[in-house]
């Protein structure tokens, strides 16, 4: 059988599921700043992680700063 693909994730019928109803606008606010609050964390955590299993050190990152270390995409 065929899985059908879903519309929503699951973190999306989470939230519709907890607010069914309409918040006022400043919960809504706080509620935008906690779930980006909550992505900011889990991204900090993750360039904590690369730093230190790579060992970089400040000079590294003026360095990286420095570089351009994008590649261009050959046409």
């Amino acid at each position: 059988m065929k899985k059908e693909n879903q519309p929503l994730t699951n973190v999306q019928l989470e939230v519709l599921k907890a607010f069914s109803y309409n918040l006022n606008d400043s919960d809504l606010s706080e509620f935008k700043d906690t779930v980006a609050e909550y992505f900011a964390k889990k991204a900090i955590s993750s360039a904590d992680k690369v730093w230190e299993d790579k060992e970089w050190s400040s000079e590294d990152v003026d360095e990286m700063l420095e570089t351009k270390m994008r590649k261009n995409k050959k046409e």
